[in-house]
């Protein structure tokens, strides 16, 4: 059996997702019936800390119950420190 090797290039490229979901990219470094893989990557904006633990539903009914929670005196464990 003959082992192929093979040897990748990048080209790195920013664009604008179009309509439909379309991506485009254009470069002579692209000779016409070149095999490629095409990784997308996504910018995306980062979120506070408030707005990505709300970002769930299951976390923002566990950090409801938590609040809830404490809240109440009953639930709350008074550790004296001077006993550690």
């Amino acid at each position: 059996m003959t082992e192929v090797k093979v040897m990748l290039t990048e080209i790195r490229e920013k664009t604008v997702v179009k309509e439909n979901g379309m991506v485009e990219i254009s470069t002579p470094d692209l000779p016409i019936g070149t095999r490629v893989e095409v990784i997308v990557l996504i910018e995306k904006e980062e979120m506070d800390t408030t707005e990505y633990l709300l970002s769930t539903e299951a976390n923002r009914k566990h950090l409801e119950r938590a609040m809830r929670d404490a809240e109440d005196p009953k639930k709350r464990i008074y550790v004296d420190i001077e006993n550690l």
